[in-house]
C-alpha cells in the first residue's frame, strides 16, 4: 500500500481478486488526502469490500465504525492540519476481514492508549478519548507497526461468517 505518489485525486478504489488454494482473496485500496471530508469515501470502500466478501451486516458495521474512528484519529491528531494522506486497504481471507490504515503522519501507536475511565461521568471527562476504545470493541485484533520511511500502519481484523451467520 505504500508509495510515494499522491493518488488522492481522483479517489477510485482499486479491486484485485484471485484464487489461492481454497481461499478467496479479494482486496481494495484507496488513498485520500488527510481531510475529514474524504472519510465518506473511506467508509464506502470498507462497505464495498465487505459486500464483495459477503460479510454480514454486523461485521460490516463494526469494521466501518472501527476504520472511521482510526482514520479520523490519523487525520485530526496525526496530521493535525498538515498536508498528508491516509490509505486504506481492505482484504478478506477465509473468515477474516482485514483492513489496514496507513498514513504519513508522525509515528503514534494507538494500541498503547489506555482505555478511558468509564467510571467518570461523561460530563466530567474531557471531550474525545473514546475513539480508540470504540475501534477496539468493534474488532477482534488491532495491531500497529511504524511505516518504513515514516508514518503508521494500523491493522484491524474482524472475524466473520458469511451467509448471514454471525460468529459473535
Amino acid at each position: 500500500m505504500s508509495g510515494s505518489a499522491d493518488r488522492s485525486q481522483p479517489a477510485t478504489p482499486r479491486l484485485a481478486s484471485r484464487r489461492l488454494a481454497s481461499r478467496r482473496l479479494a482486496s481494495r485500496s484507496l488513498r485520500v488526502s488527510a481531510d475529514l471530508g474524504r472519510l465518506a469515501e473511506v467508509r464506502d470502500l470498507v462497505r464495498a469490500a465487505a459486500d464483495d466478501a459477503g460479510a454480514t451486516e454486523a461485521c460490516t458495521a463494526d469494521m466501518v465504525q472501527a476504520v472511521d474512528e482510526a482514520a479520523t484519529n490519523a487525520i485530526i491528531h496525526g496530521h493535525a492540519g498538515r498536508t498528508g494522506w491516509v490509505e486504506v486497504g481492505a482484504t478478506t481471507l477465509d473468515d477474516r476481514f482485514v483492513v489496514t490504515i496507513e498514513d504519513d503522519a508522525p509515528a503514534f501507536d494507538p494500541t498503547t492508549v489506555p482505555d478511558p475511565d468509564l467510571s467518570v461521568h461523561p460530563a466530567e471527562r474531557r471531550p474525545g478519548g473514546m475513539g480508540v476504545l470504540l475501534a477496539r470493541l468493534c474488532v477482534d485484533e488491532m495491531t500497529y507497526r511504524p511505516r518504513p520511511g515514516g508514518g503508521n500502519i494500523l491493522t484491524l481484523v474482524r472475524t466473520f461468517e458469511r451467509n448471514g451467520k454471525e460468529d459473535r
